[in-house]
């Protein structure tokens, strides 16, 4: 296995580079998750892809139809096969991989997320993706928070099982997971059984805090429970000059509740958090609001308190519409779980990264913030007596997660590669 890390490092940066100009948003990763079948494929794993990945009705935040149809046409354009296109149809994204080496082992899954965000990418000299050639080809839409290296990272530990799979035991499942931005995409995934009878869980992410190259952690402990709603405030449009009294003002509502959502009283069992990151409404000067839109998330550090900033949340959007008489609607689209990792990986995780020779130094637990849904995926296994984690990969950030110039040292791969590869190798081989 010696040399793997190194003769594999050059094909990390290409598939890194080629997954960040053509990034995608969550339920529509139609090219990326054709690319990483097609990959996976040539490496020798079974593929799923369509139902076989997600439990349909289990999605939240479905894109429209319409949006939907627009992607679908667009990933016909761009190469992708008709009959592998018509399993994904409808934002049924996304990629599993298993591979049985038919001896007697564990089960271990690992877990890779694959969407992009509605960013518009910058094109400053400065940026290295610019510097490069390789910053998006698509308008409003890029890799701004690491997902291309996660799915870069995956293929590498791919080809390691690919490569290596006699000397391996057990079962492999890698789970190429979309539209995890908005807490999306892990629910319908663990709701298909995907988790059910895996022993050993491994995720993990670039950044998120800025650390050397060669930094790896062995869990996080920080992330917090989170719900995604979206709200529609409907009331009737007149004249402002000539009838105002025969307007109700939904842009009004919509202000109060913003006002009000933020006065919140954080609650003393824990952190809390709310954000109102979406305000829409209104059509012109002269006309009272009949519509206004807000894309709110709320934030707890357990489920209870969680559930108290989201019940506070749809109290005062309730009033704020009940003042100005109008209708109001709640869509949950995302969601987030409590994450804890296992401590008992800890040790077996430092004792494989020891032998690394891109790995610099190894932390028991990182402290983050935020939130992860592969929670869902974490849940479900340590509750039928798995044992699962979230790893840290350190790389500098320049600038934070979300950001227009966001980007992360591609040093900070063969590193990743190199952790997960020699956990394998220890801890799931038959030496």
């Amino acid at each position: 296995m010696k040399g793997f890390i190194e003769s594999i490092t050059p094909q990390l940066i290409q598939w890194r580079r080629d997954f960040h100009q053509y990034p995608e948003l969550g339920f529509t990763e139609y090219v990326t998750s054709y690319k990483l079948a097609k990959e996976l494929e040539r490496l020798g794993f079974t593929i799923h892809i369509g139902k076989d990945v997600m439990k349909q009705e289990a999605r939240l935040g479905i894109p429209s139809s319409k949006e939907l149809q627009f992607y679908e046409s667009k990933a016909i354009k761009h190469g992708v096969e008709k009959d592998i296109l018509d399993r994904m149809q409808g934002g049924m994204t996304g990629v599993i991989a298993t591979w049985n080496t038919g001896r007697p082992g564990d089960h271990v899954a690992l877990r890779f997320d694959i969407d992009a965000l509605p960013i518009q990418e910058t094109r400053e000299t400065s940026h290295f993706p610019h510097q490069q050639g390789f910053t998006s080809l698509n308008e409003q839409v890029m890799h701004a928070c690491g997902h291309d290296g996660h799915m870069t990272i995956g293929l590498g530990v791919a080809s390691f099982i690919s490569d290596y799979h006699e000397r391996l035991c057990g079962k492999f499942t890698l789970l190429f997971q979309p539209a995890e931005e908005g807490g999306r995409g892990a629910k319908a995934i663990t709701a298909n059984g995907w988790l059910d009878d895996v022993d050993y869980f491994y995720s993990g992410h670039i950044g998120i805090e800025s650390l050397p190259v060669g930094t790896v952690a062995a869990t996080v402990d920080g992330f917090l429970a989170s719900s995604k709603l979206n709200v529609t405030f409907k009331g009737v449009s007149s004249h402002a000059g000539m009838k105002p009294e025969l307007g109700k003002n939904a842009l009004l509502a919509a202000s109060s509740a913003v006002s009000s959502l933020y006065g919140i009283s954080r609650h003393s069992g824990g952190i809390t958090r709310i954000n109102v990151g979406k305000m829409m409404a209104g059509s012109g000067r002269n006309i009272i609001p009949a519509d206004a839109y807000l894309e709110i998330e709320t934030r707890g550090e357990t489920e209870e308190m969680n559930s108290y900033m989201q019940n506070e949340a749809k109290r005062i959007i309730k009033a704020s519409a009940m003042m100005q008489g109008i209708e109001y609607q709640i869509e949950a689209v995302g969601q987030t779980e409590q994450l804890k990792g296992s401590n008992e990986l800890i040790s077996s995780i430092e004792i494989a990264c020891d032998k690394g020779k891109y790995i610099e130094q190894v932390w028991p637990v990182a402290l983050v913030s935020g939130s992860e849904d592969a929670s869902f995926m974490m849940n479900r296994v340590q509750a039928n007596n798995g044992l699962a984690t979230y790893m840290l990969f350190g790389t500098p950030l320049d600038f934070p997660h979300h950001h227009p110039s966001f980007d992360f040292q591609e040093d900070v791969l063969p590193v990743a590669v190199e952790a997960l590869t020699n956990i394998i190798q220890t801890n799931h081989s038959n030496k």
